[in-house]
């Protein structure tokens, strides 16, 4: 069968740690596009990019974040939102995207708007899918502090048995594969560095302040966020998802990729 995309294993160095970075990649002559997924997540929550003909031409890049999936890390501890930031970036640059579509969800949305924050002359457009932005998105991530076990391990057990019972739109779908898709060693890391960033980050000023087309992504279980009428007052597209609460891809992908190319279509014609 002919490859719509190419698995790729990229060598880095990042403040000292080795990482090998599992990643799919196509090439194409538009904008590119990056996707940084979720926690519990992996890069192949984007690979049917290639199946959606709104997308032809873009070259892209999903990849599977430290600690997590096919990727290696060689120091687990290091591991936090700061450390995917940085990781994003060096493997953006080891492709050559100098300008690109970002496109994070939960985790990895949160490392997207800390990315595009730090370097926004670089980003064409951010849908950003259910991502941190205020204390009261931390709902997967506090339990590191909510639900407190010296054992990582059964703290991890425990979350995973809260999230399959989760009477939320693919809430067991997305549990039964958490100890395939994280390493053990990065949950704490990941999990407290989430939650530093949601109580005193001003993720909401970073994210109102970015200088590009904007859209927020969010089930309709999540239509309460007490913050969304603030953001549409400043421009933000909301595009809310039916049939779904955090898990658009899982829920209903034909109207996740719909929304996004959506709002790639209101870019200006060069950065399409």
């Amino acid at each position: 069968m002919p490859q719509a995309f190419t698995p790729m294993r990229i060598p880095l160095s990042v403040d000292g740690t080795a990482l090998e970075i599992s990643a799919i990649h196509r090439g194409g002559d538009q904008a590119p596009i990056v996707f940084l997924h979720g926690f519990g997540s992996t890069k192949e929550d984007y690979a049917d990019i290639v199946r959606h003909p709104a997308f032809a031409g873009h070259p892209f890049v999903a990849f599977d974040a430290p600690g997590c999936g096919e990727t290696r890390c060689a120091d687990l501890s290091k591991v936090s939102i700061t450390f995917q930031v940085k990781s994003a970036l060096a493997v953006v640059d080891q492709l050559g995207f100098e300008r690109f579509h970002l496109i994070g969800h939960s985790m990895g949305a949160l490392a997207s708007l800390m990315l595009a924050h730090a370097h926004p002359a670089r980003v064409l457009s951010f849908v950003n899918i259910k991502g941190n932005l205020a204390p009261e998105d931390c709902f997967l991530s506090r339990q590191i502090f909510d639900h407190p076990q010296d054992d990582i391990e059964r703290f991890f057990d425990d979350f995973i048995e809260r999230t399959r019972l989760s009477p939320t739109y693919s809430s067991a779908l997305y549990a039964a594969s958490l100890r395939h898709k994280v390493q053990l060693g990065a949950v704490s890391g990941i999990f407290r560095s989430m939650v530093e960033l949601s109580d005193s980050g001003d993720l909401l000023d970073k994210f109102l302040g970015l200088p590009f087309p904007k859209m927020f992504m969010y089930g309709e279980q999540y239509a309460s966020l007490s913050y969304l009428p603030q953001i549409q007052a400043h421009g933000v597209t909301l595009a809310e998802i039916e049939h779904c609460g955090h898990f658009p891809m899982y829920s209903n992908p034909q109207k996740m990729w719909e929304r996004i190319a959506w709002l790639h279509q209101q870019c200006s014609p060069g950065e399409r």
